[in-house]
């Protein structure tokens, strides 16, 4: 008898649902677990670099009377001083179980693309993570060089100018004294660094807003510790404008905001100039606040006063103008900023080059009490001793006072000592030939790219580029400018287009996807 085939059986319900609908990918990391490994990873390996150069700095750290006890001295012996101090060890540490917490929760947030809820748990978490981080990477190791030097030598554990000339200044200040026409032969800062290389003894080479804002934090920290850093002043500024900073990205895009909070808190150069204390963070710091107060006036409604429909009320503009000109009485760095600042305050009436002209008296009108700030700092000065203030700002750093700064850094003026015929590093050379070549085009095309795109986002990147521009070019670009200057590309990139933190549409072309 033959065989029938046995009928074939129809799929189960099981087989169909799992053939129908295919289980969902796998979620892609996001960018940002990327970028916080690179910059922490190069954090780590700065500090450790820089601390490994830095004389008995083990037996300093455990003899330290509250470092050292911090742990016990069977541990530190177990330690050792052989691969770091183990305050710095224990730091990296934990910022490295915190990168391993941030990229599991990234894969976690990106497994649940469509839980809202979720996905602000895990921004939230994300958010503590990269705090925790700078603040182990950054503000922690700061705080830590400050006690080093308060229990060794004066000039120990600190920068020359941005701490040691910076604090005498403020002393200066505060017993009725010039800094500009004082020498600090006398100060911590005659016994730091190179003799060759201590041409800043007889000048002051930073604006009166430095020692004039930090004169009541000393008076303070002198009443309340019974010493000074000048680190304190930094510390606070910072932590201040990485909080106002983030707040210009966009809210809808959280991502980008831990993308900038990044960028800014670990910068690799940056970072480090806090830890030892240059002042370039204490001028960025400032015209971060006066370009989240001017977000703040966009966001404000309405923009004219109840008297008349038609009367713009200039006066909201008058706090981000005060706060960039006291970065311009600060450090002439902030200078660059000054043209892109003023576009922003008429931005309501420029649109093209040939509606500048037009809106000067508007910028005069918002803009004047930037003028006034930086006139009643430092127009005392100039009346007190004009020449000795303009020979420590100007002279001194572009090579034309009597004893004046060498030619240094990663810049062009490498190609001048290279084939330039100099004898020494402290010999003279014309660099504001190449400056006025390089900067004066620079600075047109970068106005009139202002005026046809005139927000925040294009100022920060405009006035980068313009400074890197003069840097490059001038007597000295050193490493710490660089820091500053990744700081303004990394707000230019991030920040919503006129620096709102509202859900407005950003520019696919200039905010990354």
């Amino acid at each position: 008898m033959a065989e029938h085939p046995e009928p074939a059986r129809a799929p189960s319900a099981r087989v169909v649902t799992s053939a129908s609908q295919p289980a969902p990918p796998l979620g892609r990391p996001g960018w940002d677990a990327l970028l916080l490994t690179l910059l922490l990873l190069a954090r780590l390996r700065i500090n450790s670099l820089a601390e490994a150069s830095l004389f008995e700095h083990f037996e300093n750290v455990t003899r330290h009377s509250l470092l050292g006890r911090i742990l016990s001295d069977q541990a530190e012996a177990a330690f050792g001083p052989w691969f770091g101090d183990p305050i710095a060890l224990l730091l990296a540490a934990l910022s490295l179980a915190a990168l391993l917490a941030y990229l599991v929760i990234d894969l976690a947030a990106a497994d649940r693309p469509r839980q809202p809820q979720s996905q602000a748990g895990f921004q939230r978490a994300k958010l503590a993570l990269v705090w925790l981080i700078i603040a182990c990477t950054v503000l922690l190791p700061t705080l830590k060089l400050a006690l080093l030097r308060h229990e060794n030598l004066p000039h120990s554990y600190s920068h020359d100018g941005g701490v040691l000339q910076t604090e005498a200044a403020v002393d200066f200040f505060l017993s009725g004294r010039n800094p500009y026409i004082e020498d600090y032969r006398a100060t911590p800062m005659a016994d730091w660094g190179l003799p060759e290389f201590r041409t800043a003894l007889d000048h002051y080479p930073y604006l009166p807003w430095t020692f004039v804002f930090s004169a009541p934090i000393k008076l303070a920290s002198d009443a309340l510790l019974g010493w000074y850093d000048q680190r304190f002043v930094y510390l606070l500024v910072f932590v201040a404008a990485l909080i106002l900073a983030t707040r210009l990205a966009p809210a809808s895009r959280p991502r980008w905001r831990l993308g900038l909070l990044m960028l800014l808190g670990l910068n690799p150069i940056m970072g480090l100039d806090l830890i030892f204390g240059q002042n370039d963070l204490f001028i960025w710091a400032w015209i971060v606040l006066a370009l989240w107060l001017l977000a703040r006036t966009r966001r404000a409604s309405p923009l004219t006063t109840g008297r008349s429909p038609l009367t713009i009320d200039h006066s909201r503009f008058w706090l981000p103008s005060l706060a960039f000109g006291l970065a311009c009485a600060s450090k002439p760095t902030a200078w660059f900023m000054a043209p892109f600042f003023a576009l922003l305050l008429a931005r309501d009436q420029i649109g093209a080059w040939r509606a500048i002209p037009r809106a000067i008296p508007t910028m005069l009108r918002r803009g004047w009490p930037a003028l006034a700030a930086f006139a009643l700092l430092v127009g005392p000065y100039l009346l007190w001793n004009a020449d000795a203030l303009i020979d420590d700002v100007w002279r001194w750093s572009a090579g034309s006072a009597a004893v004046h700064y060498q030619i240094w850094g990663w810049g062009a003026s490498n190609f001048v000592l290279a084939f330039g015929g100099l004898a020494s590093r402290f010999d003279p050379w014309p660099f504001w030939i190449p400056e006025v070549i390089v900067t004066l085009p620079l600075l047109l095309w970068l106005v009139g790219r202002q005026a046809r795109r005139n927000t925040i986002a294009a100022a920060c990147w405009h006035y980068a580029l313009l400074l890197l521009g003069f840097l490059y070019v001038s007597r000295f670009l050193n490493e710490n400018y660089l820091g500053y200057i990744l700081a303004f590309l990394a707000l230019g990139y991030f920040v919503s287009e006129d620096g709102s933190s509202g859900d407005l549409p950003p520019d696919p072309q200039h905010l990354p996807h």
